[in-house]
């Protein structure tokens, strides 16, 4: 892992498209500022982590009905 120190105004770029900014620090808070293109989708980790659980339930349940429709035929 990459651990930079930055002053709130200050940024670090990722790649060519991605750009963080350390808008304020209020307590123990850090307001982050995030460029990237629409294509790129930025999310918290703890709200990431559970769309990737979502998928999983909605994927598993997905082959299980195809699998019980096959059953049926």
């Amino acid at each position: 892992m990459l651990v930079l120190t930055r002053k709130v105004g200050e940024s670090i770029q990722i790649g060519d498209v991605i750009t963080l900014k350390v808008v304020a620090v209020e307590g123990d808070q850090i307001k982050l500022g995030i460029d990237a293109p629409k294509d790129v989708d930025v999310h918290r980790s703890e709200i990431y982590e559970q769309i990737i659980e979502a998928n999983k339930q909605a994927s598993n349940s997905k082959v299980k009905d195809f699998l019980e429709n096959l059953k049926k035929e």
